[in-house]
């Protein structure tokens, strides 16, 4: 891959990371006995919702997935409120047995009563892996489940071979998509461990929020990184729980936060990678701050680092929604191996 400028780093768009998993898919849809259903749930006039909503539509196509786009409150009609039916119509879908996957485009009230309409999709079609069964398992490094009980019962693998009688857990699609963009381009060491292959690496991850941040922070964490989580107010230390004996199973090797006395200059300083999801166009990550020959990632719709931030980055990549959206559909096709798997067993 070529580098445009003397003395710059390189600018790595999602393609081709997309594309690997994009040959992964259809492979996988290749083996299905009917094509899956993914319904979209929308429930608001947000701009950047209804793009969303366009682009999975498009992606589904292109690649042999039934996508049914459900309009409901002020999506359906500019009479009914944002968010209006959105509940109604996530239970129908879970009472569906012809949808395979179901995802919401937030934010639509914001708080916690978007995260209450998260806990209501079933997690069998939960393709964004936002319910708290999910969560649970991701901040406890729990890497599989039975999918007949979805329960945080079955303990971290010393490798990546699932247990007997499990699949994978479902993992947030976007810092999902993150870690994979990372795993393309080296920053996970494929030599050491499974489970510890960003062990030796330093991460700051901007913006702490329950549906990118704070996972994608736990993610990097939970496979060995040093992990510092920046939020408006506060930064956050991140840093994996050793691993107790062999025996005594309690407390799994997962991810602690500290707190943290650093500024985000002294962070940024230290980190080989930076990553930033502020949903907000003025806001900026300061190049001179970074450290030289760092990777960064833009995960927000808004560009959070300068146009000069090549000089000090040995990799950007500007945006991850193309393999966001992979990793989307992955879920979707593990979910249905999910069914497969109980219908087999009953």
């Amino acid at each position: 891959m070529a580098v445009d400028g003397l003395g710059k780093g390189l600018l790595l768009k999602a393609d081709p990371i997309a594309d690997t998993f994009r040959d992964e898919v259809k492979s996988s849809l290749a083996r299905c006995s009917r094509p899956p259903t993914l319904v979209g749930i929308l429930g608001t006039t947000s701009a950047p919702s209804k793009f969303y909503a366009d682009f999975t539509r498009k992606q589904c196509e292109q690649l042999g997935v039934r996508f049914v786009l459900k309009k409901v409150g002020s999506a359906e009609s500019s009479e009914r409120a944002d968010g209006e039916g959105v509940e109604e119509a996530i239970v129908e879908a879970n009472e569906d047995p012809d949808i395979d996957g179901i995802m919401v485009y937030y934010p639509i009230y914001g708080g916690q009563q978007d995260h209450y309409l998260q806990q209501i999709v079933s997690p069998l079609k939960d393709v964004e892996g936002l319910h708290s069964k999910f969560h649970y398992n991701l901040y406890h490094n729990i890497r599989f489940v039975d999918p007949k009980s979805l329960a945080p019962a079955v303990p971290a693998p010393l490798d990546d071979v699932a247990p007997p009688g499990t699949v994978k857990s479902i993992l947030p699609c976007t810092p999902l998509g993150v870690v994979k963009c990372l795993e393309y381009i080296g920053v996970y060491n494929k030599i050491l461990p499974y489970g510890d292959r960003a062990y030796g690496k330093t991460v700051t991850v901007i913006n702490r929020s329950e549906v990118v941040g704070r996972p994608l922070a736990a993610l990097l964490a939970n496979d060995g990184a040093r992990v510092f989580s920046v939020d408006i107010d506060s930064i956050q230390e991140y840093t994996k729980r050793p691993r107790s004996s062999e025996a005594e199973r309690k407390y799994l090797p997962h991810h602690t936060a500290h707190p943290c006395n650093l500024t985000l200059q002294e962070c940024l300083a230290l980190s080989d990678v930076v990553i930033s999801a502020v949903p907000n166009a003025e806001y900026k990550v300061q190049t001179k701050f970074l450290k030289e020959g760092c990777v960064t990632v833009n995960v927000a719709a808004d560009k959070n680092f300068g146009k000069d931030v090549r000089d000090k980055a040995s990799i950007h990549i500007p945006a991850v929604g193309k393999v966001t959206i992979l990793m989307l559909l992955r879920n979707l096709l593990r979910l249905l191996a999910y069914k497969e798997n109980i219908d087999a067993r009953n």
